[in-house]
């Protein structure tokens, strides 16, 4: 059985100091931005390193990286703060939203397959599990949304946005992005609730990757819950910082 009682302590001590002061959170979300947009697209293959994917972000050219590694890290911003105003609406996610996202996550880069779902079968490189083929990429994305709507509504928030997580990267619905898209989707779940939102290292890409699969191939998620709770737990440290709070 796995145990979120330490997370919600940990919620539940941050939230006793909410609201926080303005200029920490705009120091916390310079942070967070960054290491947010360069982890998230390092696991995906992207060269940049954090300082550079930081000047990116300040609109300069990084000489010997590809056009799309400087659109990737644009667009996982807009990508963000499209998630940040959805997190103030706290509507259930819907697949609107979803479209809207990974529309943002392709902009520049693919835009005629931004926000569509696949025509094409795809397979998950390294991988054991096959995703759907993509004429039941709908279907299941409307079974995805009703198991978000009823069942998924009686989970703890952060098992909800794990599961969120695993479960739309299992049916893999875009051509491209999909990883990225997983990742924005836990968050916004994870923020909606008042959780900090979780920064996947790549460095933990492997484990990431193995607890997938496991996932996907045996419906036992035990692996990969455990690999998002220390990681959200983790997520607490910036604002004990930040907050002088031991």
């Amino acid at each position: 059985m796995i145990n979120f009682k330490k997370l919600d302590k940990l919620k539940e001590k941050l939230d006793s100091f909410r609201p926080l002061p303005q200029e920490i959170v705009n120091n916390l979300h310079e942070n967070l931005l960054l290491r947010w947009i360069y982890n998230s697209n390092a696991i995906e293959g992207n060269t940049l390193t954090l300082k550079e994917t930081k000047v990116a972000l300040e609109g300069i050219t990084i000489g010997g990286k590809t056009m799309r590694e400087h659109f990737e890290v644009i667009n996982h911003k807009e990508a963000i703060l499209l998630v940040e105003e959805m997190v103030k609406k706290k509507n259930p996610l819907s697949e609107w939203d979803i479209k809207s996202i990974h529309q943002l996550i392709l902009k520049n880069i693919d835009d005629k397959n931004g926000g569509i779902y696949r025509s094409i079968n795809v397979t998950i490189s390294g991988a054991n599990h096959v995703p759907p083929d993509f004429f039941q990429v709908q279907a299941q994305m409307s079974e995805f949304i009703e198991w978000y709507m009823n069942e998924g509504r009686d989970c703890h928030p952060v098992e909800r946005a794990a599961r969120v997580h695993a479960d739309f990267v299992k049916i893999h619905p875009f051509v491209d992005g999909n990883g990225r898209t997983s990742r924005l989707l836990m968050n916004l779940e994870l923020m909606k609730d008042g959780f900090p939102p979780v920064v996947l290292p790549v460095e933990n890409r492997l484990d990431y990757y193995k607890a997938l699969d496991e996932a996907h191939t045996t419906g036992n998620y035990n692996s990969f819950f455990v690999l998002i709770i220390d990681i959200a737990v983790k997520g607490f440290k910036p604002y004990w910082h930040a907050l002088g709070v031991v």
